[in-house]
């Protein structure tokens, strides 16, 4: 039986309560793994409320967050260090490691980097990655979709594996509300004003919701706030459960990013519920939607608010066969155990 180490980040608990995509991805692709036979231990924090055999503790960030107030600037890295010690005295134990983190964990592993793998859950064009695929050329990397691979050098690149979600999580919704939908951190990145501007622009009302980004806390006061009215209700933070209400019940989801994306989980869950995606053409929105299929892509707000008006078009059950035909933890997982299996055989 193959023994995987799956190393978490350590900002949310695992699965995460509110927002938290890369642990939410963790923990599905962990359990997916288990139910394919894998033997696989989580380092995770120990907030974490999962059954999957867990190495961690100390509580993630965020539950010191909650428990102190603001913390030092140097806590995410204290934290950093003292998985990366739990995980060094466990080195023997497995086949592959597989860390879905930032840095250090590269340097750690030593001899042990041709048998681990490392999955890049943000943006690969700035400087700090730069850097660090510089310095060890010989990390193998999984990208999250073709377009953030085309940022990652050669040497390190050992396949694209897109993200799944479990199966079950989300029921197809087929007659919606009258609502369109975002979901996503309240940033200039994911721009939850574009989308209230354009369902304002359509005549439809629009819930919003994510949680504020603590990266870039005075944006939703100043840019956010002063559009929200009747018609545009942010919801605050939203669980599984609320998210599901949310897509189930909306005519489309909006997703107005204005950086790179490198996946955009939600647009999945969206699929999941039978919702269609209005995708601005950037970073992985072309490989995850297919415009007239499970959504529309757009280049600008006057192009949104005309595929608003064909949200109609889009059949809601073939939607979601199309999330299960390509979105599944299931399809993820079989994905990730064959780049597993290609590291063991070279």
């Amino acid at each position: 039986m193959m023994r995987i180490a799956q190393i978490a980040p350590n900002i949310f608990p695992v699965p995460p309560n509110h927002h938290g995509g890369t642990e939410r991805v963790v923990h599905d692709l962990s359990t997916a793994l288990c139910n394919l036979g894998v033997q696989v231990t989580l380092f995770a924090p120990s907030d974490s409320a999962t059954e999957l055999p867990r190495v961690g503790n100390y509580p993630s960030l965020s539950a010191l967050e909650r428990a102190h107030g603001r913390v030092a600037p140097g806590v995410p890295a204290a934290l950093d260090a003292l998985q990366l010690e739990a995980l060094r005295m466990r080195l023997g134990e497995f086949d592959i490691i597989h860390c879905h983190g930032e840095f250090a964990h590269a340097a750690l592993l030593g001899e042990r980097r041709r048998h681990s793998l490392t999955t890049v859950h943000w943006r690969v064009d700035e400087l700090d990655r730069a850097l660090f695929f510089a310095g060890f050329s010989d990390l193998p990397v999984a990208a999250i979709s073709a377009a953030q691979e085309a940022g990652i050098p050669a040497s390190n690149r050992m396949g694209v594996v897109h993200h799944g979600i479990d199966r079950d999580r989300y029921a197809v919704t087929i007659e919606p509300g009258p609502h369109v939908a975002f979901i996503g951190r309240m940033t200039d990145q994911k721009r939850p004003d574009v989308a209230i501007r354009v369902a304002r622009a359509a005549g439809l009302p629009i819930r919003l919701g994510g949680t504020i980004d603590v990266g870039n806390p005075d944006y939703f006061d100043r840019a956010v706030r002063p559009l929200l009215e009747p018609e545009a209700v942010y919801e605050g933070p939203v669980d599984d459960a609320a998210k599901a209400a949310l897509l189930g019940s909306a005519r489309a989801l909006l997703f107005p990013i204005d950086w790179p994306e490198p996946f955009g989980l939600v647009m999945i869950e969206a699929m999941a519920c039978g919702t269609p995606v209005i995708a601005w053409k950037r970073g992985s929105v072309p490989e995850i939607v297919e415009d007239g299929v499970t959504g529309f892509i757009v280049s600008n707000e006057t192009e949104a608010v005309d595929a608003l008006g064909r949200i109609g078009q889009l059949d809601r059950a073939r939607i979601r066969r199309r999330f299960e035909e390509r979105f599944t933890s299931e399809r993820m997982a079989r994905d990730y155990l064959a780049l597993y299996q290609r590291l063991l055989a070279a």
